[in-house]
C-alpha cells in the first residue's frame, strides 16, 4: 500500500511540474497580451487627437486583416469556413461597435478612466450567463456583481465632471463586450480560433470601410505608421490571448487581465500626462475585488461539480 501510494505521488509530482510550467507560461502570455491591448488603446487615443474615430477604427481592423493574411497565407481560404457563420458575423459586429464606443470614449476621457469602466465587463458576463448560457449564478456572485456596479458608479461619479454621455460610451462598450465574450464561448464549441480571429478582422474591416469615406483625413507618414502599429498590435494581442488560454485554463490566467489598470495608469501618465482621479482608483479597486470574488466562486463551484 505504501509503495503504491509513493508511486502515485511520484507520478503526480512529475505531472505537476509540466502543468506548473504551462500555467506560468499562460500567465506570462496574459500579462504581455494585456500590455499589448493597453498599448493599442494608447495608440488609438493618440490618433483620435488628429483623426476621426471611424478612421481609427478602420485602421484597427484593416491592418489587423492584412497582418493575419500575411502570416496565415495559404490557410486563409480554409479558415473562412465557419460552422456558425451567422454567429460569427454577429460576434464580429458586436466587437466593431464595442471598438467604436471605446475609441470614442478614449477621445473624450483619460485612458485610465475609460479602462477602469471597462472592468465591469466580466461582471456583466456573469449576469448574462443565466439567460444566455443557462449557467447557474448563486446569491454570493449576484452580490459581487452588484458591488461591482457600485464600483462603476464610483468611477463615473454621477453629478461629477466625468458623468455624461461620454461616460456612457465605456459602459456601453462593456455591455457589448460582455455579450461578445459570451458569443465567443459559444463559437469555441464549433469554430477554431484562427477562423474566429480572421472573421473578426474581415467583418470589422468591411463595416469600417463603408463608414470611413465620409470622414476620411489623409494621414501623414506619422499617422500612417501609427495606424499600421494599431492594427498590428490588435492582431498580435489576439494571438497572445489565444496562446494564454492554450497554455493554461481560463481560471488561472483570467485574473491577470486586471493588470490593465497598471498599464493604463502608467501609459496615460507618460504619454498624455493624465493621472486618474481618486474615485477612478477606488472604483477600479472595487471592480477588481468584485471580479476576483466572482472568479473565486467560479473556482469553488467547479470544484464542487468535479
Amino acid at each position: 500500500m505504501d509503495g503504491s501510494t509513493s508511486g502515485r505521488g511520484g507520478a503526480l509530482a512529475g505531472g505537476a511540474l509540466p502543468a506548473l510550467a504551462d500555467h506560468r507560461r499562460g500567465i506570462l502570455w496574459m500579462l504581455v497580451t494585456i500590455l499589448l491591448f493597453v498599448s493599442m488603446d494608447t495608440t488609438a487615443k493618440y490618433l483620435t487627437q488628429s483623426y476621426p474615430v471611424p478612421q481609427v477604427v478602420w485602421a484597427r481592423y484593416v491592418f489587423h486583416v492584412l497582418l493575419v493574411c500575411l502570416l496565415l497565407n495559404r490557410r486563409v481560404p480554409h479558415l473562412l469556413r465557419s460552422r456558425r457563420l451567422g454567429l460569427q458575423i454577429l460576434r464580429s459586429l458586436l466587437l466593431v461597435v464595442t471598438t467604436g464606443c471605446f475609441v470614442g470614449a478614449l477621445s473624450l476621457m483619460p485612458l485610465a478612466d475609460a479602462s477602469a469602466v471597462l472592468l465591469v465587463a466580466p461582471l456583466i458576463v456573469t449576469g448574462l450567463s443565466v439567460p444566455l448560457l443557462g449557467e447557474p449564478v448563486g446569491i454570493r456572485r449576484w452580490c459581487a456583481v452588484g458591488v461591482g456596479f457600485l464600483g462603476a458608479l464610483i468611477i463615473v461619479r454621477p453629478g461629477g465632471d466625468l458623468f455624461g454621455w461620454a461616460a456612457l460610451l465605456p459602459l456601453l462598450a462593456a455591455l457589448l463586450y460582455a455579450i461578445y465574450q459570451i458569443a465567443t464561448r459559444l463559437l469555441s464549441r464549433s469554430d477554431g480560433p484562427g477562423t474566429t480571429v480572421l472573421c473578426t478582422g474581415l467583418v470589422g474591416a468591411v463595416v469600417a470601410s463603408g463608414i470611413v469615406p465620409w470622414c476620411w483625413i489623409a494621414p501623414d507618414m506619422e499617422g500612417l505608421a501609427l495606424m499600421t502599429l494599431l492594427g498590428t498590435l490588435g492582431g498580435i494581442s489576439q494571438f497572445g490571448l489565444i496562446k494564454a488560454f492554450q497554455a493554461a485554463p481560463a481560471a488561472i490566467v483570467s485574473p491577470f487581465g486586471y493588470s490593465n489598470m497598471i498599464w493604463a495608469t502608467l501609459l496615460g501618465l507618460l504619454i498624455f500626462g493624465d493621472f486618474p482621479h481618486w474615485s477612478t482608483l477606488v472604483g477600479a479597486g472595487v471592480l477588481i475585488a468584485s471580479g476576483l470574488y466572482v472568479w473565486y466562486r467560479e473556482r469553488v463551484r467547479e470544484g464542487l461539480s468535479a
